[in-house]
């Protein structure tokens, strides 16, 4: 016999979690499906370890360059990479265990632990972690299963040992050459830690520049960047082979030439978790990438089930997927109509310095051909770059002419991740330029710069 609930959530991301929750506050009996780690992708192998890694990171950056600032630091930095793992481990398992103790203590919410799968359009089979097989009943589902590191298929594959985002988190041995393929957020990220933490980097980029969706002078800059900090990067090239050493891999690229590496990590983007979900049994036709199309309001085109997070296609990051909850929740509980068609999409790759991106690029609204307006700035002229030494990047905002709404903005630099929000703030209030403009901003600051930035717009070429 089935055990039926007012609601069901497959998943503990950053969407599912509070999501249950807030079902369970509501008066509705819920239950929450978690098939390995409670937390998702971002507490366990996502944001949570790999920006402690990067902290760990700067920290021995910032070591090195000690002097530069007048303290002295005797003999040479190093990095005791079992330490920086043992500090990471401590972090997500403090993360981890929280969200588990915080849905199994909720009255109102049954936890089960095992793999979820549709069986119909409102019933779920659990084959739980402990061998018993249950069968669930829910008058609404919610979907949150995330996605998974994808591996390309290259000749020799199987008879190497090689890293994901997830695995090679788990070194407590530093590598002497790491090999990274890929050109994106993640590539480059690990990229820099391991740099930093001391390990020989090269990252093999398929096309002619890392980041393909930006603009090409960030991606330069960026490059620069990390070039300088002794990463090679090698363009329009891809592993064709690979083949075993006694203390590493061979990689065979495509014009013949070879790299003997201790390690290899593949960076090459992310499929969702949906290929054993059961979807075809609740009349659920994923796409050809195995996203969950979903309406505005996160529904699917079966009445009773929504998908949320990494799965749907409308962003693929842990603030969207958790926007994804509060969109659902104000719609499903309190009845109060609200869409993620009105969200504005933004970001941040966490390299040092960070660059972060709010709507669209200079390339975006060229190709849309908007009337606009432009304006630069090197983070040389911001005052709290100079005092940190840290002057590298520049800020870009892009401002329609005629209505003089922001159209979008970037930043790489010192903090960009955080001065981002100024712009952020300001397009979602749909206010114009100036009123941002106009504000008086702490000194001494970055953000303090952008109304300078914005006084110095001009129109954008074609």
């Amino acid at each position: 016999m089935s055990e039926h609930f007012d609601a069901v959530v497959i998943g503990t991301g950053q969407g599912g979690t509070p999501l249950a929750a807030a079902l369970a506050k509501s008066g509705k009996r819920t239950a929450v499906i978690e098939r390995h780690l409670f937390g998702g992708t971002c507490v366990n192998v996502g944001c949570t370890p790999t920006k402690t890694y990067v902290a760990s990171a700067r920290a021995a950056h910032v070591a090195r360059r000690a002097g530069e600032f007048g303290v002295l630091v005797d003999g040479e930095v190093r990095v005791d990479m079992a330490r920086v793992k043992a500090r990471k481990d401590e972090v997500v398992r403090g993360s981890r265990t929280g969200v588990e103790k915080y849905l199994r203590s909720l009255p109102g919410l049954t936890v089960f632990t095992g793999h979820g799968r549709l069986s119909g359009p409102h019933s779920i089979g659990v084959a739980s972690n402990d061998g018993q097989q249950i069968e669930i009943e829910a008058d609404a589902i919610f979907l949150n299963t995330g996605t998974r590191a994808t591996v390309p298929q290259i000749e020799g594959i199987e008879t190497v040992a090689y890293h994901t985002n997830s695995t090679i988190l788990d070194l407590s041995d530093l590598p002497s050459h790491l090999v990274i393929v890929g050109g994106s957020y993640i590539a480059l990220e690990f990229a820099q830690i391991f740099r930093r933490f001391g390990s020989q980097v090269t990252v093999l980029v398929r096309g002619k520049r890392i980041l393909a969706r930006e603009d090409a002078d960030f991606c330069e800059a960026i490059q620069q960047i990390l070039t300088r900090e002794g990463i090679e990067f090698r363009f329009e090239t891809e592993a064709s082979k690979l083949e075993p050493l006694t203390a590493g891999v061979r990689i065979t690229l495509k014009d013949g030439d070879r790299i003997d590496t201790s390690h290899l990590l593949f960076a090459t983007g992310r499929v969702p978790n949906t290929d054993d979900l059961g979807l075809e049994l609740a009349g659920i036709v994923p796409d050809k990438r195995g996203l969950i199309e979903v309406d505005g309001r996160l529904r699917t085109g079966v009445p009773g089930i929504w998908a949320l997070g990494d799965i749907n296609g409308r962003g693929a990051f842990t603030h969207t997927s958790y926007n994804d909850y509060e969109v659902i929740e104000s719609n499903v509980i309190y009845q109060e109509p609200r869409s993620v068609d009105a969200r504005i999409m933004c970001y941040a790759v966490f390299v040092d310095p960070p660059f972060a991106r709010v709507g669209m690029s200079e390339a975006d609204v060229r190709k849309d051909g908007h009337p606009a307006l432009i304006a630069t700035m090197p983070m040389s002229r911001v005052g709290r770059a100079r005092e940190r030494s840290e002057t590298e990047g520049f800020m870009k905002v892009l401002v329609d002419a005629s209505t003089r709404k922001i159209l979008g903005a970037a930043m790489l630099g010192i903090e960009a991740d955080e001065a981002i929000h100024t712009f952020i703030d300001i397009m979602s209030a749909d206010a114009p330029y100036t009123m941002l403009q106009r504000a008086v901003h702490i000194h001494p600051t970055v953000s303090e710069l952008i109304p300078t930035l914005l006084g110095m717009l001009k129109p954008l070429k074609a």
